[in-house]
């Protein structure tokens, strides 16, 4: 595994991924309703967020596949953290949050990390330490579930020891 910042050219591999999950938020599986959201996931789009220092985008690679991504935003909100079906259940979600986190520098004890999940993504991020905040929300043609971390609850760090191309 190699993790690296995204590029340009990663965001239609980026893209393609969120857009994988698209049964896992979206109300109308043909996206009826949802076109400024699915605007958003748009390769177009991913190149501006990954151009923007609003942005911190970081990638999980296996020979040369893109496996996972996570994107924070204002260093404080996960805006994307998607892993490839073939690579779930292997701790590359918890790698890649605990990497970007690090990524941030030193972080005051009393910083809140904020997601919007998709609903079946819930059980992952309440591992990661997040606690819902509010029932599911339905609105632009998606659903999702708001949840909160707070640093200092944060659960004990257990990173991917077997890491390497570092």
């Amino acid at each position: 595994m190699i993790f690296r910042a995204a590029m340009d050219s990663d965001a239609a591999a980026i893209s393609e991924l969120v857009l994988s999950f698209r049964d896992e938020y979206l109300l109308d599986p043909t996206g009826r309703g949802a076109e400024e959201f699915l605007t958003s996931v748009s390769a177009e789009a991913e190149r501006g967020y990954i151009g923007s220092t609003r942005y911190y985008y970081l990638l999980g690679e296996v020979e040369g596949a893109l496996a996972g991504v996570i994107a924070l935003r204002d260093k404080t909100h996960v805006y994307r953290l998607f892993v490839a079906r073939n690579f779930q259940r292997q701790g590359l979600a918890r790698e890649l949050w605990r990497r970007a986190r690090q990524a941030l520098g030193p972080v005051d004890q009393a910083m809140n990390f904020t997601v919007n999940s998709s609903p079946m993504a819930v059980p992952i991020y309440r591992r990661l330490g997040f606690e819902q905040t509010s029932l599911q929300v339905e609105m632009h043609g998606i659903a999702f579930v708001p949840m909160r971390l707070t640093e200092s609850s944060m659960p004990p760090n257990k990173s991917l020891e077997r890491t390497r191309g570092e």
